[in-house]
């Protein structure tokens, strides 16, 4: 208001001179204003952008947890990973959610889907038995997914004409053969002319590089990767190993230009084998995240498990944070 009165005032002069010097005057500092204006909205949104919002949660290892609605209906999670399928390759498949009835899965992946959340299920896990023989069986694992799962057709489809968002690589066991080849053949399914995209993610451990999906991850096709910084003291973040854990994470997105990179967190002390890479809220938003967020393919968090955060409401306390 003050610098509109001051500008009133010179145009009311009758002297062509000082006005026009004060026109001159007037446009600097016009500029210099934009130019302030635009450097402060700059700052603000490099500061806001290691913020995503995004927390991805596995659900379907205890009956207690709840259904995968409920999941949803909490307006937690961004994505939720159904899990596992513990038993595949060499023809035989089996699926473990643990006691959850699979007909009543369906229904709520549409619903969670109605919610733009994403679906997808995890194969492999801690127990069980997989592999992939060779690149025939790996296509043959691919065409089962997608028939079972996601875009493609079968009768014995085990949550009816639901379809799933996508695949999510969670492999310890077994041989590290041929995970690279089901990548392409997942990808080449989403690729279809008038087919729907499929997410294709992994969880790898936080040692780099990962010994049973490294040479899959650098294939590139995976659109993001869940890294696992618990169960692995070395690169797992506390006190005194703040250097290892900066490196570990430095080491992943760095070697993941084209994929998000999500932290991997137990959502309770109880979530892992003796508290390993546990990371108390508080610590996480003061510490933890200002350093992964630095990072410009950071995605967000992933948690261990549904199950563990109903009991200690983990996500609820950072969510605004992540």
């Amino acid at each position: 208001i003050t610098s509109a009165s001051k500008n009133t005032t010179t145009l009311a002069n009758p002297t062509v001179k000082k006005n026009s010097m004060s026109l001159n005057d007037m446009g600097r500092r016009l500029a210099l204003v934009i130019v302030c204006c635009i450097l402060l909205s700059s700052l603000r949104t490099a500061a806001a952008t290691g913020k995503t919002g995004r927390i991805t949660v596995y659900w379907g290892q205890t009956s207690s947890e709840g259904s995968l609605r409920e999941a949803c209906e909490s307006n937690l999670y961004s994505t939720v990973i159904l899990s596992f399928l513990t038993n595949f390759g060499r023809g035989k498949y089996e699926l473990n959610l643990a006691g959850h009835p699979w007909k009543a899965v369906g229904p709520h992946v549409k619903y969670c889907q109605s919610k733009k959340i994403l679906v997808l299920l995890a194969i492999g896990g801690g127990i069980g038995k997989y592999s992939l023989a060779s690149r025939a069986d790996a296509k043959k694992v691919a065409e089962h997914l997608w028939n079972y799962y996601l875009g493609g057709k079968s009768r014995d489809r085990p949550f009816g004409n639901a379809v799933l968002d996508g695949i999510d690589f969670d492999i310890e066991l077994g041989s590290r053969a041929h995970y690279d080849d089901l990548a392409r053949h997942l990808k080449a399914y989403g690729d279809r002319k008038g087919a729907k995209k499929v997410f294709v993610t992994a969880a790898p451990q936080c040692p780099f590089p990962d010994r049973m999906l490294g040479e899959a991850l650098r294939t590139g096709l995976f659109d993001r990767v869940h890294v696992q910084f618990y169960n692995n003291p070395v690169c797992s973040y506390r006190a005194g190993n703040v250097a290892a854990f900066k490196k570990a994470w430095k080491d992943w997105t760095k070697s993941l230009p084209n994929s998000s990179v999500y932290l991997g967190l137990p959502a309770a002390r109880g979530a892992s084998n003796k508290g390993s890479g546990y990371v108390d809220p508080g610590t996480l938003v003061s510490k933890v995240l200002p350093i992964v967020q630095r990072s410009n393919n950071y995605g967000g968090i992933m948690l261990w498990s549904r199950y563990f955060d109903v009991k200690s409401g983990y996500s609820r306390r950072v969510k605004k944070f992540v």
